[in-house]
């Protein structure tokens, strides 16, 4: 299996590299819009796979900007022959409607995350993201925030010290038998991960509150994990701060509810 093909603007592409005009602003400002999927069950159609939510995250944006629409039947295309070969999907549209698709597998380690839980560190505030409830193509205060930290995955945090998101996903966390997660309000990216278990949360009488992550609340919590829609949940067992470490359960039975949505 070959990691060297990819969809661009209406044509399955052989190469692993993709040419672009100099002037192209996708290349000079990362003026893009993405998205990233699972694909579960083979299938587009897959509930967990939730397709329709992918292309109406990327819709909004585009609406947002003002940029045009791809060829929706493209991309579906495009995706439907990429998903034989990658269970990862991640679909890019230039601000002219290009649509631009590649393909990955999943973590090698990933499993053991889900099992044992990882280590996070609290990035400095500047490393916030811009224009945060959109995916776009300039993600490069996220990626510093991850590489420049000693932890698999960094903490983003507005200018009080709130807790945001990580750099590839949404924050939650347990205690007083309640789930919490950041407000959308707060500056975070409203994650179709977070969105699907807000409401199989809900359906299954689980309260999930939103609420700003403050200094104080996240010492209170049991638990606490991040989601994405790829690696679904992976607890946090320590978060590292310049005041110290925070240490949590990654074994925590809360987690048990949660993965049944993965199973279902």
């Amino acid at each position: 299996m070959t990691n060297n093909i990819f969809w661009y603007n209406g044509k399955l592409i052989e190469s692993q590299t993709l040419e672009l005009n100099i002037n192209d602003p996708g290349l000079l400002y990362g003026a893009t819009v993405f998205t990233t999927l699972r694909v579960y069950q083979n299938s587009l159609d897959s509930n967990l796979t939730n397709w329709q939510a992918h292309c109406d995250r990327l819709l909004f944006s585009l609406q947002t900007f003002g940029w045009q629409q791809p060829h929706w039947n493209l991309v579906r295309q495009g995706a439907q022959i990429l998903l034989a070969h990658f269970p990862i999907l991640r679909i890019t549209i230039f601000p002219d409607g290009r649509e631009w698709i590649t393909g990955r597998f999943l973590p090698d380690n990933l499993t053991e995350k889900q099992n044992i839980g990882i280590i996070c560190a609290v990035a400095s505030s500047e490393f916030s993201r811009s224009l945060p409830s959109h995916k776009t193509g300039n993600y490069l205060s996220a990626w510093l925030a991850k590489t420049s930290l000693d932890a698999q995955e960094a903490i983003l945090v507005d200018t009080q010290g709130n807790w945001l998101e990580t750099s590839t996903g949404n924050l939650w966390g347990w205690c007083d038998r309640t789930w919490y997660t950041p407000p959308k309000k707060a500056g975070i990216l409203p994650g179709i991960m977070r969105s699907q278990l807000v409401n199989w949360l809900q359906k299954q009488q689980q309260p999930v509150r939103e609420e700003t992550w403050s200094v104080e609340l996240v010492q209170r919590f049991e638990a606490i994990a991040y989601t994405n829609s790829v690696v679904e949940i992976i607890p946090i067992h320590t978060v590292h701060q310049p005041s110290g470490s925070l240490q949590y359960n990654p074994y925590h039975p809360s987690f048990q509810q949660i993965r049944e949505l993965f199973v279902g």
